[in-house]
């Protein structure tokens, strides 16, 4: 059984679930558990079996495909507050997973079983319109992801993951691997153009670590 704590951290995270009937909520309290991963756990594997709805208290999760030839292309994150579309996707069509997730830092989750998922999506129109909006956002972010892997130059996809991941002084805590992966790229690749932005004053190269110097540049995609 979940401690008063836990349950009162996901509510003010969801505050959809204050809004249940008492019924639905005595539901939700009674079957909720709150799995924690470590950076570097599996939050769940290809193919693996979808057992429960998952909602990302704190933390981050990341969620990709591996290539044949062993490239990660990342599909997108999940941070607090945020839902897992392709754990919908699969509660919703009875299907298991078409890809990976795993936590890029301690991760908090709480996980609602799909027999009570389902009871509250036939029951309960508060929850049903939450699954069905955060889904629709969630496909809408990857069809964006789908045009920048057709068309976008890798510059501006990099530029653009750049000004995602920088913290509020502009720095990106990330190697030149991981923001391959993110990408769809190749480190080689990756370390070219990151060169490349630091003669021209762009960013600034440390290890393990780039500072972003220009952002409007960066965001402009004038970056050729």
């Amino acid at each position: 059984m979940p401690s008063s704590d836990q349950v009162e951290r996901w509510i003010e995270r969801f505050p959809l679930i204050r809004g249940l009937t008492a019924s639905h909520l005595q539901l939700t309290r009674s079957t909720v558990h709150f799995p924690v991963l470590e950076a570097g756990a599996t939050a769940y594997e290809l193919d693996g079996e979808c057992s429960s709805y998952l909602m990302c208290i704190e933390g981050r999760t990341r969620v990709f495909r591996m290539s044949e030839a062993g490239r990660e292309m990342l599909i997108y994150k999940v941070g607090g507050g945020g839902t897992c579309v392709l754990t919908t996707q699969c509660l919703l069509s009875g299907t298991n997973f078409p890809a990976e997730s795993i936590a890029e830092q301690r991760t908090e989750l709480a996980a609602l079983p799909s027999d009570t998922f389902r009871q509250l999506m036939t029951e309960s129109a508060e929850f049903r319109t939450f699954v069905l909006d955060d889904y629709i956002k969630l496909l809408a972010s990857m069809f964006i992801l789908v045009d920048e892997i057709a068309f976008a130059p890798m510059e501006q996809r990099l530029a653009r993951r750049l000004l995602v991941e920088a913290d509020p002084h502009g720095l990106v805590t990330k190697t030149h691997q991981q923001l391959a992966s993110d990408v769809g790229s190749v480190r080689e690749v990756i370390s070219r153009i990151l060169a490349r932005w630091a003669e021209a004053g762009f960013v600034v190269l440390r290890r393990g670590q780039i500072e972003i110097v220009d952002r409007a540049v960066l965001a402009s995609g004038r970056l050729r």
